[in-house]
């Protein structure tokens, strides 16, 4: 009798710790991308997300693009107790119908692997997913952004600059794209340029705005020009500095300092400058 009854508990105790086994928890850190659903019978193995990275979607046959912005990762594996698995072709069709009910569209399709991008809510969104016979399966989707710059020179960094090579590149004054209205995030870098002005009250500067090749020429020559003449307006405004100290000017898209076929690249090239009069 005693030896049937430890059979017996040795039983119920297999099947409790397959079925605790079975039911796989989602890593707690983690949740669904709000754009997608998850595949029946799978759990969350890990993730990540990160404000500003880059990530290189496959977009032909030997062929990547590199992308900037938000980019999140949640990676999904099936639960052990699911007999029949889900086929990497059936994870990827269902994510393909998703996207394509919400207006996006099919940039790349191979085995195990789909790219796709998305226009929603005003953003650019790349999505990428990935699927193995296992029924495991990643999906990853940035939303297109360039980064705010967070590290900002400062008012010394200007002085040596104009001294050594009579210009000095500020970067941190945002604006919106295709905007002239400088951004409250900007204070602190206008503060730097105030700063250096009032350490030394005989420079004066012209205040010279930048832009990508993002558009058309002419447009880009008035962007600056505005965006310049914003600047200048809040250090008189804002700083008390003399109007007779600063001229605005706009050199649009024609002086870059990196190639303009990145979005860094590009981030780096719309810039306001501080030259020396």
């Amino acid at each position: 009798m005693k030896k049937v009854w430890i059979v017996f508990v040795s039983a119920v105790l297999l099947v409790l710790a397959t079925g605790a086994f079975a039911q796989q928890k989602d890593d707690p850190k983690c949740k669904d991308h709000p754009l997608f659903t998850r595949m029946p019978g799978h759990w969350i193995y890990s993730c990540d997300e990160k404000q500003f990275d880059a990530y290189e979607f496959v977009v032909g046959k030997g062929q990547k693009q590199r992308v900037e912005g938000h980019l999140w990762r949640v990676s999904y594996y099936p639960q052990n107790n699911v007999t029949e698995k889900t086929s990497d072709l059936q994870i990827l069709r269902n994510h393909e119908n998703a996207v394509q009910k919400l207006g996006g569209k099919i940039v790349w399709s191979e085995k195990g692997r789909d790219t796709f991008t998305l226009n929603k809510d005003g953003k650019e969104l790349w999505i990428e997913v990935t699927a193995e016979f296992t029924s495991k399966y990643t999906v990853r989707v940035l939303q297109k952004a360039g980064m705010v710059q967070d590290v900002v020179a400062n008012a010394e960094v200007f002085q040596n600059d104009i001294r050594t090579t009579g210009h000095a590149a500020v970067y941190g004054i945002h604006f919106d794209t295709g905007k002239s209205a400088i951004k409250p995030e900007s204070a602190q870098a206008i503060a730097e340029i105030a700063k250096l002005l009032k350490a030394d009250t005989g420079l004066k500067v012209y205040v010279v705005g930048h832009t990508d090749n993002q558009g058309t020429v002419e447009g880009n020559v008035k962007l600056s020009q505005d965006r310049a003449e914003a600047v200048l307006q809040a250090l008189v405004r804002d700083s008390g500095i003399a109007p007779a100290r600063l001229l605005a000017h706009g050199c649009g898209q024609f002086a870059p300092v990196a190639s303009n076929d990145t979005e860094e690249g590009r981030a780096k090239n719309r810039r306001v400058e501080l030259v020396k009069q």
